[in-house]
């Protein structure tokens, strides 16, 4: 498995990057629906709640990857 400029393999950097990036627009997506619920629409509302919660359950996906991995040899600091 390759093992990029960070230290740890691709994959468990790349798992790590998108359970970030999921979490961060989570936290923002907050503030859109208040926003649209502000705005009185609903409907928008509700569209970024399920974006939301999608961005959720990516970011619960990517934990239990990087959980597997990390019970393993295939992710991890390189040993030197």
């Amino acid at each position: 498995m390759a093992t990029g400029e960070t230290g740890f393999d691709d994959v468990t950097y790349d798992l790590i990057s998108v359970q970030y990036h999921a979490l961060k627009a989570g936290h923002d997506y907050g503030q859109y629906v208040r926003d649209a619920e502000n705005a009185g629409r609903q409907d928008i509302a509700d569209f970024f709640r399920s974006v939301m919660e999608e961005d959720s359950a990516r970011a619960k996906q990517c934990h239990t990857f990087i959980a597997e991995l990390s019970g393993s040899s295939e992710s991890g600091p390189a040993v030197t």
